[in-house]
């Protein structure tokens, strides 16, 4: 079955059921969890509108329109999406979320939901199916950088950030670094997370999940968590100063510490750490490597040369390929997404000296690249160039801002 036939199926589906019948909401909801599962979406988006309960679902990065069910209905059907997540259905006033327990899917998901002028809007995450994505190997990274993570964590201190923006696969590069230790240490180091939430259940780890509620926050988990004897951390994120200070000091006091921090690049992580009030000599001697990653989608087979890119977007290529369109992609052009990564680390002298002098992040790039490291934006014209992604897609997900002046 091919995908357009997917969505078809899916709206014909959805709309032959009865309204009237008291099964209405546990047939909808189930119909479009599996669907979602089944067409690979990493989000799926249900919208109370004056319209009816817009549904969408996020595909290769993209949010794409599904179908619209009867508005009367919206209450039954978030009311639903609350039972299987365990929340509190009587409560339609305040944010809430929770985990959705199925069994018969093999997709771990999460749902949110949010209260609007119109109902209360849910938001379900699927993750990654299980067994999928569970290695350094699987994700995509380059030769170079798979290599070297793999090397930094096998050290006993210091610490690993892993940056980019929302849905660019940080969740996912951190549990696939932990499963590495699992299989590498085989129960000999306590590998620990303090997360929020938890995402995804790893066998061999202990998880744990904030509260702010009950005054369990980030810094106070961190605070007591350092006294359960860990020796690898994962931390979900770094948000403020308290919480940056206190796992870079773990970092130096014989504990690998792994988190994840919005950031546009490796350097401008550094410069967002500095701004946040983190002593220079905490970067230099507490962080091992920064990742930087974005995702950008693939183009599909029925993609189609352009002569002259350059002219088109500006970007400087010489041949490139831009998205078609057929049934197997839905007319998008792309099927899937290719994983863009940088690593910064900080053991050179060079670049040592600029995080101390704090020096402007194109400062710091520059040093970065002359002691070897190959940026996002040189390894987005690289897949330009190879017919791999479009010019399009690249400024989507970059932007013009991500490509200096001193590209070659």
């Amino acid at each position: 079955m091919t995908e357009t036939h997917l969505l078809e199926q899916l709206r014909a589906t959805l709309l032959a059921l009865d309204p009237a019948d008291r099964e209405y909401a546990p047939q909808a909801v189930s119909i479009l969890l599996a669907a979602a599962c089944r067409a690979g979406a990493s989000d799926l988006h249900l919208q109370p509108t004056a319209a009816g309960l817009v549904c969408h679902w996020r595909r290769d990065g993209v949010l794409q329109p599904i179908v619209t069910l009867p508005k009367g209905l919206a209450h039954h059907v978030i009311g639903r999406l609350k039972v299987l997540g365990e929340l509190l259905t009587y409560r339609t006033d305040i944010p809430q979320e929770g985990r959705i327990r199925a069994d018969d899917t093999p997709v771990e998901m999460r749902l949110s939901t949010f209260p609007t002028l119109h109902g209360e809007k849910g938001v379900v995450r699927l993750f990654a199916q299980r067994g999928r994505l569970e290695r350094f190997a699987e994700l995509g990274f380059p030769a170079e950088i798979e290599a070297r993570l793999r090397a930094l964590l096998q050290a006993t201190s210091g610490s690993i950030l892993i940056t980019g923006p929302a849905g660019s696969g940080k969740t996912t590069t951190a549990y696939a670094a932990l499963r590495e230790l699992v299989e590498a240490t085989q129960g000999q180091r306590n590998l620990t997370t303090l997360e929020d939430p938890i995402e995804v259940e790893l066998a061999g780890v202990s998880q744990s999940q904030v509260n702010p509620a009950a005054g369990f926050d980030l810094a106070t988990g961190l605070k007591f968590l350092l006294r359960q004897d860990p020796e690898v951390l994962l931390i979900g994120e770094v948000r403020d100063r308290q919480v940056a200070e206190t796992l870079f000091q773990a970092a130096l006091t014989g504990h690998l510490v792994l988190t994840t921090f919005h950031a546009g690049s490796a350097v401008t992580a550094v410069s967002r750490l500095l701004d946040m009030g983190i002593e220079p000599y905490l970067l230099r001697s507490g962080v091992l490597g920064i990742v930087s990653q974005r995702l950008v989608r693939r183009l599909c087979s029925c993609k189609q040369p352009t002569a002259a890119p350059q002219h088109l977007l500006g970007l400087p290529l010489g041949q490139a390929w831009i998205a078609g369109g057929c049934e197997s992609c839905l007319q998008t052009g792309y099927r899937g997404r290719l994983l863009l990564a940088e690593l910064l680390t900080t053991d050179t002298v060079e670049v040592g000296r600029a995080i101390l002098a704090r020096d402007e992040s194109p400062v710091l790039e520059r040093l970065a690249i002359e002691a070897g490291m190959v940026p996002c934006w040189q390894r987005a014209l690289d897949a330009v160039a190879a017919g791999e992604t479009s010019p399009a897609e690249v400024l989507r997900v970059l932007g013009f801002q991500k490509f200096p002046d001193h590209r070659p």
